[in-house]
């Protein structure tokens, strides 16, 4: 396994702005049938990462296996090896993201983006992936960003440009008062080119099938 992988596997879900983990994204938003499913601030996800990227100008890749937690003010992370064996687990609040390896003790930072300047010198954005991951964003004219299969893409304030490849359907539950099933993200590409402040990325995410029921 290359020296770089793990801390690179463990900073691609990272995300850009600890401090502002909350979406601005009500929950109790009711799109459209035409429109992703409503937002949810609590929610457990899994799927697979694969993150390409450049490093001493030469392209770098590394996939890994991942179960994402969150809530209002926090979000766990833990990522796997494409064996199943636990690579790291990341935890983020307002305050602090810690960041915890096997055999090694809890690294901690006042936010993310340090964090991964300090192991990698670039960040990738997690409060991006709390609001991409269901099909919202916030766009480069800074309104909000619902995504459905008829408008499928997105350049967000922060210069990541959002595709969302392919989707899966969910049956809503009663308590939700919205029958019938509605889109949610399947894959998602996410590309930002190099620019003075940041390296250029590309992310591919792909979702396991989704479950009716939120998040206990």
């Amino acid at each position: 396994m290359p020296k770089n992988f793990i801390p690179l596997t463990v900073l691609c879900l990272s995300l850009s702005a600890c401090s502002t983990l909350t979406s601005p994204f009500s929950s109790g938003a009711a799109p459209s049938a035409q429109t992703v499913a409503p937002y949810r601030e609590q929610v457990e996800l899994t799927g697979r990462l694969n993150v390409v990227y450049q490093k001493d100008d030469k392209p770098e890749s590394a996939t890994v296996n991942f179960n994402w937690q969150q809530t209002a003010q926090r979000t766990d992370v833990t990522l796997y090896s494409p064996v199943g064996s636990t690579l790291a687990t990341i935890a983020v609040t307002p305050q602090q993201a810690v960041l915890t390896q096997s055999g090694k003790a809890p690294r901690s930072a006042p936010d993310v983006d340090t964090l991964s300047a300090q192991m990698l010198g670039w960040s990738l954005p997690v409060s991006g992936l709390r609001d991409w991951l269901q099909g919202y964003a916030v766009g480069a004219d800074g309104k909000r960003f619902v995504a459905s299969p008829a408008n499928d893409s997105v350049t967000t304030k922060d210069g990541w440009r959002l595709r969302y490849v392919s989707w899966q359907e969910v049956g809503q539950n009663a308590a939700d008062n919205t029958p019938g099933a509605l889109p949610q993200p399947r894959r998602i590409d996410a590309e930002r080119n190099a620019s003075a402040q940041a390296d250029a990325v590309s992310l591919r995410i792909v979702l396991d099938p989704a479950t009716s029921a939120p998040a206990p």
